[in-house]
This record gives structure tokens, C-alpha cells and sequence, in this order.
């Protein structure tokens, strides 16, 4: 217990951490401030203005739908300038995952219900990149200065020592990121009943937003292991950064030029950037301009295929694990001086 306690003292004192805590701080001052100047509160007018549209659209939608209905019984003659799908049910605003809203029709004004979701991916970016860099330099700092060898003089157990900084790093990276959420979604929550609208807050709505939080902190909590992993195994903070810029561009930039050029199919697949954003949106659907090459033109092809969140969470999985596992490996043998 006192050797963890060392560690959050430790990671609090660093001047790296508290320059991070600045910068979130002053992100989101700065998305706070615009989102506050670019709304304000609808007056009645603009939202009867904007029911009365509502209104319009969905009686529109009911129309071209019962005109579907009329041309398959064959009461009405076919319009060839107009869209007849083959199953009338797409026109059905019943059968709609969402219908227009009064919030759709107005200009200016901030929606809690409409951009949440947008606002949560902004926090989790920024806590994605926290939780890297803080987890590099936590361990890189104190590998690289003789810290670490100070400290396993008064316990010497290296992969105690290594795990309860590992440990004390994520513990503390899910508390901060928890609290900033909660101030964060609190002030836009207040944003919009004082300058905006809240929007529609229904169960399925909260339901979408929790999950998607719940797999951006454990992205958060990925991005900090691998942080910290790569860091332990380069034995510097530079090492972290050193790797993913040479993941980025000779991997996610530079194959994707040579898949493109040899003709791979479907090189997203063998892309990390694909399965964090499987994991964050819960599925992705990409299209393989192979798979219709042998069709001809009377077949109906669709190129399209998905990829849902459980691969994606065992490829993420998978790559923090290994790292993570060779870092212990490594520093239990390796001479630390």
C-alpha cells in the first residue's frame, strides 16, 4: 500500500501530468466558450416555425409512402422520374430508426440530444492521448533518469515495482477521466437547458451514450498500457512516440499506397486505425471492390462487409497484451543502470 501511495504522489508531482491537466482544462474551456457563443435559446416562434416543418416532412414521408402502396396495387400509373423501391416499407416513416425532430429545423442552437455523442469522441480523443503520453513519460522519465533504481533499492522486486506503477497509472487515468466526463457532459447538460435545447433523452439515448463511453475509457486504458509498455521496452519517453509515428506513416500511410498499387483486397483489415473505430462506433462497414469484379451486369452484387466490435476488442486486446508482457519480460533480466 505505501508503495502505491509512492507512486500517485510520484505521478501527481510530475510537471508533465500537470501540463496535461492544463491543457485538457483549457480544451475544454475552449469548446465550452464556443459552443456557448455559437447558441441560444429558440423563442417561440422558431420553434413553432420548426414543429410546422416537422410536421410537413413527416406528412411527406406518409405521402410517398402511400403512393408506393397505390403504384404496386396498380391504382396509380408508374413515374419514371420518381423512386419506387422494391419494398415499400423503406418509404414507411414507421419502420424509420428516426423520424425528424424540432431540433433538426433550428439554426443555432445547441442540442444535448443531437451532439453528446460527437462532444464524448472529442473527450475520449483527448484522454486517449493523455493516457499515452502521461504513460510513456511516467515510466520513461524514471528509466531514463535512475528513478527506477532508486526505488527498487527500498523494494527490490522489479515486477512488483513495475506493476504497481502500472497499476497506480491506470487507476489514476480512470479516475481523472471519470471525473472530467462527469464535468464534462455536466456543463453541456447545462449549456443546453440555459443556451439551447436538451433534446430527445430517451432510454435508447442514454443507453447509445453509455456504451459508447464505456468503450472509450477502455480505449483510454489500451492507449495508456501501450504507453507505458513501449516506454518500458525503448527505456524512454521517445521510444512511444518514435513508434506510433512509424507505425503511422510507414504502416497505416505507406501499405496502404503499396495495397493499393499490388491490388490487395480489402487492405482495411490489416489497418489498427479500422478496428479502434469498430471498437468506438461498435461496428464499421467498409466495401471490397473485389468481391464484385465476377459479376456481371445483371447480378445484383453488394461489396460491402462489417466488421463489429468483439474482433476489434480482441485485436486491441491482443496488441496492449503483448506489448505489456513483453515489458515485464524484458524488465525483469535487463540491467536497469
Amino acid at each position: 500500500m505505501n508503495l502505491v501511495r509512492a507512486e500517485v504522489e510520484r505521478l501527481a508531482a510530475r510537471r508533465f501530468v500537470q501540463l496535461m491537466l492544463v491543457l485538457l482544462a483549457l480544451a475544454f474551456a475552449i469548446t465550452t466558450a464556443t459552443t456557448l457563443v455559437g447558441s441560444h435559446q429558440p423563442s417561440p416562434r422558431e420553434l413553432a416555425e420548426a414543429e410546422a416543418q416537422v410536421a410537413q416532412a413527416i406528412s411527406s414521408m406518409e405521402t410517398e409512402h402511400r403512393r408506393c402502396l397505390n403504384i404496386k396495387a396498380g391504382e396509380l400509373p408508374i413515374d419514371e422520374n420518381a423512386y419506387l423501391p422494391a419494398d415499400c416499407s423503406e418509404l414507411d416513416p414507421v419502420l424509420r430508426d428516426r423520424l425528424p425532430v424540432v431540433a433538426d429545423y433550428l439554426s443555432g442552437v445547441f442540442v444535448f440530444g443531437q451532439q453528446a455523442g460527437s462532444l464524448l469522441y472529442f473527450l475520449i480523443a483527448f484522454l486517449v492521448l493523455f493516457g499515452f503520453l502521461v504513460g510513456a513519460s511516467y515510466i520513461g522519465a524514471d528509466l531514463n533518469s535512475g528513478g527506477v533504481v532508486n526505488l527498487l533499492l527500498w523494494r527490490p522486486r522489479r515486477l512488483t515495482v513495475l506493476g504497481a506503477k502500472l497499476g497506480t497509472l491506470l487507476g489514476v487515468v480512470t479516475l481523472l477521466s471519470l471525473v472530467a466526463t462527469v464535468v464534462y457532459l455536466g456543463t453541456f447538460w447545462t449549456i443546453a437547458q440555459t443556451a439551447g435545447l436538451p433534446g430527445h433523452l430517451d432510454g435508447a439515448f442514454w443507453q447509445d451514450l453509455a456504451g459508447r463511453y464505456g468503450r472509450g475509457l477502455v480505449l483510454v486504458l489500451f492507449a495508456t498500457a501501450l504507453g507505458f509498455g513501449i516506454a518500458t521496452l525503448g527505456r524512454h519517453t521517445s521510444a512511444a512516440l518514435g513508434a506510433v509515428a512509424a507505425y503511422a506513416v510507414v504502416w497505416e500511410l505507406g501499405a496502404r499506397v503499396v495495397f493499393e498499387i499490388v491490388d490487395v483486397a480489402r487492405p482495411d483489415q490489416l489497418m489498427l486505425s479500422t478496428y479502434i473505430g469498430a471498437w468506438l462506433a461498435g461496428r464499421v462497414e467498409l466495401y471490397d471492390d473485389h468481391a464484385c469484379r465476377s459479376a456481371s451486369g445483371f447480378d445484383i452484387c453488394d461489396g460491402t462487409y462489417t466488421i463489429t466490435w468483439s474482433p476489434a476488442l480482441l485485436v486491441l486486446l491482443a496488441l496492449a497484451g503483448a506489448v505489456t508482457a513483453a515489458a515485464f519480460a524484458v524488465f525483469r533480466r535487463r540491467d536497469l543502470i
